[in-house]
């Protein structure tokens, strides 16, 4: 396979932005994104467009890439539409990987989309079933529902189970969960791209009202607008534009759920071996994460999947310190999901834009010093009927500063 490099990265501000369309913000990201390249639109050769709600709430199906990319004039190349759920956009991401390593491009565009405020909220939260296998959407919600109290999505009673499962097993506590969520909130002061950018003390987000024990309200992530892009281009292409802080994608895995059995690793770790093997390195080679945290006890487990901890120690590793901006392992410094918000997809583009700028020394007032290799992670769906909890799709992504091509 050829290598592949990220050139150009952008994202708008994620937030509820009901006054912006679908084709404003995909083109604010995309502008921006070929503007940090160098390039323009018409050296595109290919396309990858990621979103998960357009069809549902604003009835646009099927060609979603192809609407937005023709109102900005792009049009003429290969555009495939990319939809798997939470990670559209990191899957969008690994498509054009796939394609310029593959050698079928030289470079290329990802993006990814969504848009939420304008809509119903309580029929954006019920939506979060369709992440799910819909046949069998009784049986999930009869396993993980046991307060159905108030209006959630079913995704926050998973992550609640699966917290009170860690509980039992490791001794994580509650309040080792919310040191996560002060955490990112603190982070977000530091990132002019969240959608909330309020510190909470710890004591604040135990304080907060209870969404299902032992998730309170600041420890959840929220529904929002936004749009991320990238360009990624071959080592040639590089080359030949002459660019001055080359960021190379080591690696980058995608894995889907399956029945797991209790005895099997679950699809987090394996798509975390397989990113770690592709780019021959381990985890005490990384000095930056960004990870799917759509609620503070995801962010525990998930820092254990990927090794940055050893498993079982998420929650006193993430109390005592140790994942935030100075720490021994930063994850999240953007202020991660809980913070910067959730706008399904374009979530995962905007982690790897994050983790461009840290290795490009751009981060601002949250950049983690001497940033060389970064990972992220986005998963999105649920497969989760009768085994252990098992996400319906996971990408793993490295990346890597290096000093000339």
């Amino acid at each position: 396979m050829r290598e592949v490099f990220v050139i150009g990265v952008n994202m708008t501000k994620f937030g509820k932005l009901p006054d912006r369309s679908m084709k404003s913000l995909a083109r604010e990201a995309v502008d921006g994104a070929l503007n940090d390249a160098g390039i323009t639109k018409e050296t595109l050769q290919g396309a990858a467009v990621g979103n998960a709600k357009w069809g549902i709430f604003g009835g646009q199906e099927e060609i979603r890439g192809q609407v937005v990319l023709r109102a900005m004039g792009i049009g003429g190349i290969p555009i495939i539409n990319v939809e798997n759920a939470c990670a559209s956009a990191s899957t969008a991401f690994h498509v054009i990987w796939a394609m310029i390593a593959g050698g079928v491009y030289d470079v290329g565009l990802a993006l990814g989309m969504e848009q939420h405020s304008p809509y119903d909220p309580i029929k954006v939260l019920e939506s979060a079933i369709i992440g799910t296998d819909v046949e069998e959407s009784l049986k999930v919600i009869e396993r993980v529902q046991g307060d159905v109290t108030g209006s959630r999505a079913i995704f926050v009673d998973i992550y609640a189970r699966a917290a009170k499962d860690h509980m039992a097993k490791y001794g994580t506590t509650q309040r080792q969960m919310a040191a996560v969520a002060s955490k990112n909130h603190f982070h977000s002061t530091l990132n002019p791209y969240c959608q909330y950018r309020k510190p909470f003390t710890i004591e604040e987000v135990l304080q907060s009202r209870e969404v299902i024990y032992p998730i309170t309200l600041y420890m959840c992530t929220s529904y929002s607008d936004g749009a991320a892009a990238a360009i990624l281009c071959s080592a040639d292409y590089a080359r030949k534009l002459g660019i001055s802080k080359p960021v190379k994608i080591l690696s980058s895995a995608l894995r889907s759920g399956r029945d797991r059995k209790e005895d099997e690793e679950p699809i987090e770790k394996l798509a975390a071996y397989q990113a770690y093997e592709m780019a021959g390195l381990g985890p005490e080679d990384i000095d930056v994460a960004e990870v799917h945290d759509a609620s503070a006890f995801a962010e525990i487990g998930l820092i254990e999947a990927l090794g940055l901890c050893p498993e079982g120690e998420g929650g006193p590793f993430s109390e005592a310190g140790h994942t935030k901006l100075g720490g021994k392992k930063p994850v999240n410094v953007s202020g991660g999901l809980e913070s910067k918000g959730h706008p399904i997809g374009a979530t995962g583009l905007g982690q790897l834009a994050e983790i461009v700028w840290q290795l490009r020394g751009e981060a601002g007032e949250r950049q983690v010093e001497n940033a060389r290799t970064g990972l992220t992670q986005n998963g999105g769906g649920m497969v989760y009927i009768t085994g252990p909890l098992e996400e319906a799709a996971i990408n793993v992504h490295i990346l890597q500063r290096v000093e000339k091509l």
